[in-house]
């Protein structure tokens, strides 16, 4: 894969809440990435702000993040609903002005949008619409239950609960380990990294276990373990839908659980609680048992913004509380989980062995 210089709009919320395609790129092609567009964080760097990432500058506007020559504009937060503020368009008519590509995961597609797509072919430059789905896709077949790939899903208590971040830790430290294992990516920050996938969220209802299927047969060939990356939850009132689709359509040996701890109530939804964690792998597991019985292997939890020591706990909490392995892979290692997704015995539980650094 060619590297970029990628500039990442993030106006407003560059955080790991408020901007997870921003955040992720970061985290996993740090080396690409040139400058960051937030106002309100401006004058900063990037490691500034996230704790982890290279020093390239957080700046207040597309002028600025150009004098550092980057060749492509990465949309690096998705505001509710996908769609593209007016605020960003001039940002971006500036970006291709420039000679940059740009790449989107919002719901609107900017190669639909007549002045952008126009200012695009006349500058020679490419729009990449990372959500916009393959154009014949159809309901399962059933093909995946014939194949021997073990699968596993990452499935959440809530959005936004590191599942994509999950995945990746899980297929690299399958590798390091010498196993045959990769990663298909459901959502536009993993297609980003990936290479290549689905954003289920924007396939028709019907079809979106028939990609789920199509997603696992292309990933399969020479792997020995297929990770799905999961998207939403099947407790949230907006994205549980697509929750079940992807657990029907991939049809999983295993799932792991992807939770942040200090949440309460479902984000942008503070009126629906969150059910306690041993609650929620019953209700994964009930679930996935209508069409092929699976168990929540593992937890993974997403600590970034605790203490040290408050990670530790939350971690001891979750695994007193379900009984299964549970772990920050990224503050704690992904080993854990590792084990637990290939079916070894547990053992007895520890408590979190020494902090990593974040990549």
């Amino acid at each position: 894969m060619n590297q970029r210089r990628l500039v990442l709009l993030a106006e407003g919320s560059f955080s790991p809440e408020g901007a997870k395609t921003a955040v992720c790129v970061v985290r996993y092609r740090s080396e690409e990435v040139v400058a960051v567009i937030d106002s309100t964080r401006a004058g900063k760097t990037v490691a500034g702000v996230l704790g982890f990432g290279p020093s390239a500058p957080v700046v207040a506007t597309m002028t600025e993040a150009l004098r550092l020559r980057p060749d492509t504009l990465l949309i690096g937060i998705a505001p509710m609903g996908g769609r593209l503020p007016d605020a960003w368009r001039a940002m971006i008519l500036e970006a291709i002005a420039s000679g940059c590509d740009v790449v989107s995961g919002l719901h609107t597609f900017l190669s639909d949008d007549a002045a952008i797509a126009a200012a695009a072919s006349a500058k020679g430059v490419r729009i990449e619409d990372l959500r916009r789905p393959p154009p014949d896709l159809s309901i399962p077949t059933g093909a995946n239950k014939r194949w021997k790939p073990r699968v596993v899903l990452t499935v959440g208590t809530d959005c936004n609960a590191g599942k994509m971040t999950t995945s990746v830790e899980i297929a690299n430290g399958l590798l390091r380990r010498g196993v045959r294992a990769t990663w298909a990516a459901t959502g536009q920050t993993g297609i980003f990294l990936r290479g290549k996938g689905i954003a289920v969220d924007r396939v028709v209802s019907d079809f979106v276990a028939g990609a789920a299927e199509r997603l696992i047969l292309e990933a399969s060939d020479g792997a020995g373990v297929v990770i799905v990356e999961g998207q939403g939850s099947l407790q949230h009132p907006a994205y549980s839908g697509v929750t079940l689709g992807l657990l029907h359509g991939s049809l999983p040996h295993a799932m792991v659980l992807c939770h942040k701890p200090p949440r309460k109530t479902i984000r942008n939804y503070p009126e629906v609680p969150l059910p306690p964690l041993p609650r929620v792998v019953e209700i994964y597991e009930r679930a996935a048992a209508w069409v092929r019985p699976a168990k929540v292997a593992a937890l993974s939890l997403a600590t970034y913004d605790l203490s040290d020591k408050e990670a530790r706990a939350a971690v001891a909490r979750a695994r007193r509380d379900t009984g299964l392995p549970a772990t920050d892979p990224v503050r704690f290692g992904v080993e854990p989980i590792l084990d637990a997704v290939l079916g070894k015995p547990a053992g007895r539980a520890r408590t979190p062995g020494r902090a990593r650094a974040r990549a």
